[in-house]
């Protein structure tokens, strides 16, 4: 193993019932380096990285650390932390209601023992020379995610890793929060720790790494320096085809039509959240955005349209009539579906089936007393499986074993199956690949087409511009704009913003 080279990983089999996860890859991290990790949903990223963590055990292949004459065995996450190998997930996996120390040493010795007087001086040390903005007293969870993010990075760094795995660690973190952790993550590159960096955020990818391995169907596609790997060769390489459907997304979209008829329209809507009172209309077919910086309020805006929120203000008309919707059966029976911000907690049914997560919200319109025949709910399990392609070993596997962008698939698949006339779609491709997030939008602009309204929410500006005719702007919780048609630009979005009172 050449001194620089901190992890190799050779010739790796995964295989589970039906699905080879992972067939004769290879991967190769060295010391201060930070090394993207990059494929489609189901490519088999995580695969490997829970072969790598003792999550899994590898059915072939080696692994070889840090210059150890031989391949080691990893079979529990203890085994790897041992060896040096720590992993920072995308949902945080530490104790809000503890202290930032305890949190960093917890687990570690007999807690009734630990001189925690030691340890806070200990871990504000750490900190500081991570240049990490909190203090060891103070709770977890009155920091900010990114900050959470660079404790738990902290908590492995004391742990003395040689390899660091941060698994979409900025999904959920505005820009002036991914540039800290970035930061971070070049001080440990120069202190000779590898990272594994895994995300969707192609910019952030070339912003911060040096190599590039992509993974494509469990297979390994090529490994590359950053220098030598354009975007679009990239993203085609992820894909295994061009880019046509990617360029060919603008051209399909609309123009808004303010003669459209107005399918929802709220005047003075306002929630429990702190969503201030605002007029909005969708009209149908159109395929209209909120946007905003992080906390803008427009995730809140389209809960409060949905009654996912108390609501506690405002008149509603559905189709020119009044209607009052006070919680989302309401919404439902008045077509209207949501998919929400946070597919985990509001989204999927973890335990049950896809089939089930399919059927789950035409069954509240139908009532439970009037459940599907099991033939009937297999067809339509079987037709959208098809129509969305969802990546699934059967109609019956539990939908927490799918990615999380077949998981996407599935909800969206649960409101097409209620045949909405307004569906909100919210971050619907956070968090998955490039492949997917184009398959969404196609299917977005397919719905439009056959008129159905559509509010498309995504914190990548770039993706609303690709679907959106038009977009509300938002800032500090208040509609301050709206932009349309050939208006629509980052660069007008971003003087609307700063222009908002």
């Amino acid at each position: 193993m050449e001194n620089n080279v901190v992890l190799t990983m050779r010739g790796i089999y995964k295989e589970f019932p039906g699905v080879k996860a992972l067939q004769n890859v290879d991967f190769t991290l060295c010391k201060g380096e930070v090394h993207a990790l990059m494929g489609e949903n189901g490519a088999g990223k995580s695969t490997l990285v829970k072969c790598l963590t003792g999550v899994y055990e590898k059915d072939a292949g080696e692994i070889r650390i840090d210059g150890k004459e031989g391949p080691v065995s990893i079979r529990s996450p203890q085994d790897a932390q041992n060896l040096g190998i720590s992993t920072v997930y995308q949902e945080i996996t530490l104790c809000p209601n503890l202290t930032v120390a305890e949190n960093m040493f917890i687990g570690r010795g007999n807690y009734k023992f630990i001189n925690w007087s030691a340890q806070e001086k200990r871990a504000d040390e750490i900190l500081e020379k991570l240049n990490i903005p909190a203090k060891a007293s103070q709770q977890l969870g009155t920091c900010s995610l990114a900050v959470q993010q660079m404790v738990a990075i902290a908590r492995a760094v004391d742990m003395e890793c040689k390899v660091l795995i941060l698994d979409e660690p900025t999904s959920s973190l505005d820009e002036r929060e991914v540039e800290l952790l970035f930061t971070l993550m070049r001080e440990l590159k120069a202190d000779g720790v590898g990272i594994i960096f895994i995300t969707h955020f192609l910019d952030q990818v070339y912003e911060i790494c040096d190599k590039i391995t992509v993974l494509r169907n469990g297979e390994l596609v090529g490994e590359y320096l950053i220098k030598d790997m354009p975007q679009v060769e990239l993203v085609s390489a992820m894909l295994g085809k061009a880019l046509d459907d990617i360029s060919k997304l603008k051209d399909e979209k609309g123009r808004f039509n303010e003669a459209s008829e107005t399918v929802y329209e709220a005047h003075d809507l306002s929630s429990a959240e702190g969503v201030k009172p605002f007029d909005f209309k969708i009209r149908k077919g159109e395929v209209n955005g909120f946007t905003g910086l992080l906390g803008s309020g427009r995730s809140e805006s389209v809960r409060a349209i949905f009654a996912a929120d108390r609501v506690t203000g405002g008149k509603i008309k559905v189709n020119g009539k009044d209607v009052k919707i006070t919680k989302p059966k309401d919404a439902m029976k008045n077509g209207i579906g949501y998919l929400p911000e946070d597919r985990k907690g509001d989204g999927i049914i973890a335990d049950l089936s896809v089939k089930d997560n399919i059927i789950l919200a035409q069954q509240v319109l139908k009532g439970f007393w009037h459940p599907f025949k099991k033939a009937e709910a297999e067809k339509i399990a079987d037709e959208y499986i098809k129509l969305l392609q969802v990546k699934t070993a059967s109609k019956e596997t539990p939908i927490k074993s799918l990615s999380g962008g077949n998981q996407q698939k599935v909800i969206l698949a649960r409101w097409l199956l209620t045949h909405p006339q307004y569906l909100i779609l919210d971050e619907p491709t956070r968090g998955i690949d490039v492949g997917t997030k184009t398959e969404i939008q196609k299917q977005v602009l397919k719905l439009s087409k056959d008129g159905v309204g559509i509010t498309f929410i995504s914190s990548e500006i770039q993706e609303m511009l690709n679907v959106c005719t038009r977009l509300v702007v938002m800032k500090d919780r208040n509609i301050v704009g709206e932009l349309k048609d050939d208006e629509l630009s980052q660069e007008n979005i971003m003087k609307t913003i700063a222009g908002g009172n």
